[in-house]
């Protein structure tokens, strides 16, 4: 290892970690305009883009893709169990918790 070379991958991880949080800001405001425009397409590229940043923010900050989908579904089976409104109005946690399971598959 090449000396100083850890604190340059920290500074780097750090400025990473930087960029993502600024990539979540930026996607979040372009999902808003996508719906003012009520443009399916811009809504889903926002959606996804927000999707991506999240996994690779949690891989940056040491949590694993699958550590992070089963808190995800833990999140769901608790949303479902304590009748979040969103599921007992339209069943939606259920839904993606249905879905991430067939995915599996």
């Amino acid at each position: 290892m090449l000396p100083g070379s850890q604190e340059g991958g920290i500074a780097k991880n750090i400025k990473i970690i930087d960029w993502l949080k600024a990539d979540l800001i930026t996607s979040v405001s372009a999902l808003f305009k996508a719906m003012l425009r009520s443009n399916e397409e811009l809504i889903m590229d926002a959606l996804a883009s927000l999707h991506i940043t999240c996994y690779v923010l949690g891989r940056r900050l040491g949590i694993n893709f699958n550590r992070l989908d089963l808190k995800v579904e833990a999140k769901l089976r608790k949303g479902i169990d304590q009748e979040h409104e969103v599921e007992k109005w339209y069943g939606d946690l259920s839904g993606l918790l249905n879905y991430l399971a067939e995915k599996k598959r």
